[in-house]
Parts: structure tokens; sequence; C-alpha cells
């Protein structure tokens, strides 16, 4: 049985592409189905937030000349795109899901509304959360945050596309790179170490949310780590230490 009452998953689109170098890998969003669906028989509550990386990005489009709003308006409904993909292979693993948006698409999705999407998650069913927070300049890493603290979750899962955790430099650079058993919010922000985007690792700091840090590729990761398994890295109030099993500076 999983420690955990209640979860939120953040996938960003990358994770979706599997080996290609675009869109959406039904093989990948059928592996993330069946690994939802074993801790669903625990009775884990289960939310997930979808990135739309694979198919658009905002910041980079704007980078080119496009307007920033825009930009980050159509990478909301890339993220949409991809909440759809996963409904359909949740519902293929006999799993029942609602995709709810910040930005209201009637015919495809529910708009988010909070004490629905808990009522959902109680009655057993999985709430996909598509199109951020429904605003320009914020990023789905803080939709991620925003929504698990709307939610009452126990932890925020951080499923990386390839890399297994938290490292205090980066690993594919630097080989002497020492991957954390656990980091605390407020060295991550110190030192930079790109768990997520600042603003939302504020705001888990500043309401004390952890957030487990793992590579969704390892075998049966995410159903390992919404079961309550120590896999990746722990970024918590608790002071942080690194994989020699020191404590950090």
């Amino acid at each position: 049985m999983s420690g955990y009452r209640r979860v939120l998953l953040k996938l960003s689109g990358e994770a979706l592409m599997g080996e290609a170098h675009f869109g959406i890998d039904p093989a990948v969003a059928q592996s993330i189905a069946a690994q939802i669906k074993t801790v669903r028989r625990d009775d884990v509550q289960v939310g997930v937030v979808v990135g739309g990386g694979n198919i658009w990005r905002g910041l980079a489009a704007s980078s080119k000349g496009m307007d920033r709003a825009t930009a980050d308006y159509m990478g909301m409904v890339a993220t949409v795109l991809n909440g759809l993909a996963l409904q359909d292979a949740l519902e293929k693993n006999g799993v029942f899901t609602r995709v709810m948006t910040a930005i209201q698409m009637h015919e495809v999705a529910e708009p988010y509304i909070r004490r629905r999407a808990i009522r959902h998650m109680e009655k057993g069913r999985v709430v996909i959360l598509a199109a951020g927070t429904g605003n320009p300049y914020f990023t789905t890493d803080t939709a991620a945050a925003l929504r698990a603290l709307e939610l009452d979750v126990d932890i925020l899962l951080m499923a990386k596309n390839g890399v297994d955790g938290v490292y205090d430099a980066d690993p594919r650079k630097v080989l002497t790179a020492r991957r954390y058993l656990q980091v605390s919010h407020q060295d991550a922000i110190e030192r930079n170490l790109k768990v997520m985007d600042a603003a939302a690792l504020s705001l888990c700091r500043e309401n004390d949310l952890s957030i487990r840090v793992f590579d969704m590729n390892t075998d049966e990761a995410i159903a390992r780590a919404m079961s309550g398994e120590a896999i990746g890295t722990l970024v918590s109030s608790a002071p942080s230490i690194v994989d020699d099993g020191e404590a950090s500076a």
C-alpha cells in the first residue's frame, strides 16, 4: 500500500515523445497510463499536470519575434492535446479520467474548478490538468506547484526525461557532479539547481510542499514514486544530503 493519499504528477511534454523528436508516442502514453492504473488499485488519488514542449514552446517562439502572450497561449493549447492523449490511454486501461483546463474548451474538457477537481479524485477519477494556469508568462512547473497546493496533495512528483534526480552540477557536462538524495528548497533556489523554475520552487518552499524528482524512463518509475518509494531526489524543508551520505554544506 502507498503512504500517499493524494499525489500530483508533473509530466513534461518531452516525456510523451519517447524516442521521437516531436509529438506523442502512443506507447509512452500507454506505459504512463498502466503505471497510474497500478497505484489507483491502492486507492491513491491522482492528479496530472502536463506540459506541451513536445508540440510547442512559447518561450522559443517569442525569442524569434512572436508576441510572448500569443506564444504562451499557443503552448497552453498544446498541453490540452497532450492531456487528451493521456486521457485516451488511461481510459483504454480502464481508468476513469477527467481532463480539466484553465482555458475553457467545453467540447473536449471541463473547466478547472478546484472543488470539482477534488471531488473527481475522491470518486477515484484521475484528473488531468491542462492549459497551465491559464495565464501567459507562467510555466507548467508553476501550474503544477499551484495545483498541488490547491488540491492539498501529499507530494508533487516531477517526472523527468532522462534525468534521475537533482545534481550539484550538470551531470552531462561535469563528470564529478553528485546527485542529492535530498535537497532543501532553499539550497535548490540559492544554487540554481534547475529543479523547476524559480517561481514554482519558491511557491513550494513558502508552503512547505515536498517535491520528488526522478527519471520516468527507469523501470516502473512513476508507479514506484507514486507508491512512496524513495527514488531520485526529494526536495523538501529538510537539510540537503548528497549521495555519499554526507550533509551538504
